[in-house]
């Protein structure tokens, strides 16, 4: 991977990263409303914990993606960067440009079961 194709994925990856910590505190901010905006009956009690089941699972997803975009920022300057760790094989480059995250192929992927 050159220099320069490096470069853009930091630039990727800086981007995403704050997009995701942009929408992990907004999902923050609507699991926990400020004190006397809670639910004001039964019926939206129970409307506010099916919608803050859905972003317990949103936030879930959005800090494990940030902690791994985090982690591919912080080894992209190594060699190891772009290769997946399973087959050490190149990882295409259009599938970093979706994930620049990715450890692994699709192929190593789908054949370990992730």
């Amino acid at each position: 991977m050159t220099t320069e194709e490096k470069q853009m994925f930091k630039t990727i990856i800086e981007e995403e990263i704050e997009k995701l910590s942009d929408e992990v505190q907004s999902i923050q901010k609507a699991l926990y409303p400020e004190k006397g905006k809670g639910p004001s009956d039964k019926v939206a009690h129970l409307n506010f914990k099916l919608d803050q089941s859905i972003h317990i699972q949103r936030y879930e997803e959005a800090t494990k993606r940030l902690n791994r975009l985090k982690h591919a920022y912080l080894k992209i300057d190594s060699p190891q960067y772009g290769i997946c760790q399973e087959c050490e094989e190149p990882i295409p480059m259009e599938r970093l440009r979706l994930m620049p995250e990715s450890m692994y192929c699709v192929a190593c992927m789908e054949e370990l079961g992730l």
